[in-house]
């Protein structure tokens, strides 16, 4: 008789699972006005995860159950810690915004709260998992949520056009990974990513097979990225959407794209690093470019995010790619992987809170029947609201790599990693495609300070998003002015992961 699974590096994600359910139990009974409680009891559930997974990130251990399939490390624990937040902020500032649009109103209004638990339980899953098999559920799981979350305006042409474009082109790149994996699992006998490493250090693999079944993996996790030429789908399904569902749909789920990449490639795949390295190249060039040059062209707001998404995740493939190998053993170089993947990692926890607080500010405009998504609606924001338009400013200035904010530090760290390798011309390219897309934020920037107002509506603020939004800004000033913690903490991360 087997020896019974160690269930305690799960728990975080057995208490969301047993939580989620009983939420959804729950709202079922409450009457549309009473829809608060389900808001709350999400955001304490969230609450109860941190708890569970702090204890874990604080002792440093790294942990495999369930036969070496899912694995609680420090950079899965420090990346979950960060997921929840991102989650709680997006609730925060989509509760009104979805409240105004009947998104939490019948019989099933908490279906919100309950879809994006799900989500998150998905990414969770994609976070720690050491198994392809593993990192597939975990992917399908937080797929079908943002499908469903997508769609859930009904009575929306938009987002149900939205929902159907994710749909089909989310299946398609599903499709390129699960082939790859089978490729890769034909070529190499294991789904297990530490069995991989092993058999490809030892030449126990079909080389040709190897290299067929890797284009198909990156195509797939190039598409969950959001990065050229796999970009097609994020403007289209960014703009359509709700403002609530493109902000679950745009943050947290690159906390997991991130670590299933650095899991795949990094660890699973090292010894090909030459070919996926150059893969990364190919598509990080690519993506700043067309990032940045195509949303200078934008009017409407969310789709120059999207397209600005997709230049930020050129960034983090920048970081990725500076991995450092020392041949002929294809083994890592420590120092210089702690430094180019803790550098990629806090570029995309950087992303994610700025993009996080971007949204919240067009949350906070909009009203029903108004989006508020276009860049003539930031006309004059400074002389309605000081404030949240310079709340709006430090997140602008942030994601365009202005000192002293967060995004420079983000930056600066992956530049510096890209010039360690000695590859000066990419570290220029990239620097001068900063400068183009410094160019759309400052827009949006102008616009809310030296144009005139187009809307004369007062700004209705609920007081725990003015509060929490507030407070989102000083955490984007505070930690590129002092970026020490953080950073440390990736690097810190990514070393005792890799090592494990």
């Amino acid at each position: 008789m087997t020896n019974a699974p160690n269930l305690v590096p799960l728990y975080a994600e057995i208490f969301l699972l047993i939580a989620t359910s009983a939420l959804l139990l729950i709202d079922m009974f409450l009457p549309a006005a009473k829809r608060s409680i389900t808001y709350v009891l999400a955001l304490l559930t969230l609450a109860g995860c941190a708890l569970l997974t702090v204890g874990d990130f604080n002792a440093g251990t790294t942990v495999y159950t369930f036969n070496n399939m899912f694995v609680s490390d420090p950079m899965s624990q420090l990346l979950k810690l960060f997921s929840y937040g991102a989650v709680a902020l997006t609730l925060i500032y989509s509760r009104a915004y979805a409240t105004d649009r009947s998104m939490l109103s019948g019989n099933l209004g908490g279906e919100f709260y309950v879809l994006a638990l799900f989500a998150l339980l998905g990414q969770m899953i994609m976070i720690s998992a050491n198994n392809f098999l593993i990192i597939y559920l975990g992917l399908e799981l937080m797929s079908l949520s943002l499908y469903a979350l997508i769609a859930l305006r009904r009575d929306n042409a938009k987002a149900t056009e939205a929902a159907m474009k994710y749909f089909i082109l989310g299946a398609l790149a599903s499709g390129f990974m699960l082939y790859g994996i089978s490729m890769l699992y034909g070529a190499s006998g294991t789904l297990d990513l530490g069995e991989l490493r092993v058999a490809l250090e030892n030449g126990k693999t079909n080389g040709t097979i190897m290299v067929f079944g890797l284009v198909f993996l990156v195509a797939g996790l190039a598409f969950k990225l959001g990065v050229v030429p796999f970009h097609m789908w994020v403007p289209d399904v960014y703009q359509g959407s709700p403002t609530a569902v493109t902000l679950l749909l745009g943050a947290a789920p690159k906390l997991a794209a991130f670590a299933i990449t650095l899991r795949l490639l990094a660890e699973g795949l090292l010894p090909m690093a030459h070919d996926w390295q150059q893969m990364l190249l190919v598509l990080a060039v690519m993506s700043l470019a067309i990032g940045n040059f195509t949303a200078i062209a934008q009017t409407n707001l969310k789709r120059m995010l999207a397209y600005s998404t997709i230049a930020q995740m050129g960034f983090v493939l920048l970081g990725l790619l500076s991995g450092t190998v020392d041949a002929p053993n294809n083994t890592l170089n420590a120092a210089g992987a702690a430094t180019a993947y803790g550098a990629s990692m806090y570029y995309v926890i950087t992303y994610v809170f700025t993009t996080l607080g971007t949204f919240g500010v067009i949350m906070l405009l909009a009203r029903n029947g108004f989006e508020a998504d276009e860049l003539a609606d930031f006309k004059g924001l400074g002389k309605r609201s000081p404030i949240f338009a310079l709340v709006m400013t430090l997140f602008m200035f942030s994601l365009a790599g202005v000192p002293p904010l967060m995004g420079f530090m983000a930056k600066y760290s992956v530049l510096a990693s890209v010039l360690a390798t000695g590859q000066l011309w990419l570290t220029i390219a990239a620097v001068l495609f900063s400068l183009i897309g410094a160019f759309y934020y400052l827009r949006v920037v102008k616009m809310m300070w030296f144009d005139e107002p187009t809307d004369s509506n007062a700004l209705v603020v609920h007081g725990d998003m003015r509060v929490v939004l507030a407070l989102n800004g000083v955490f984007v000033l505070a930690l590129g002015a002092m970026p020490n913690s953080i950073l440390a903490a990736c690097a810190t991360a990514i070393t005792k992961t890799l090592a494990s």
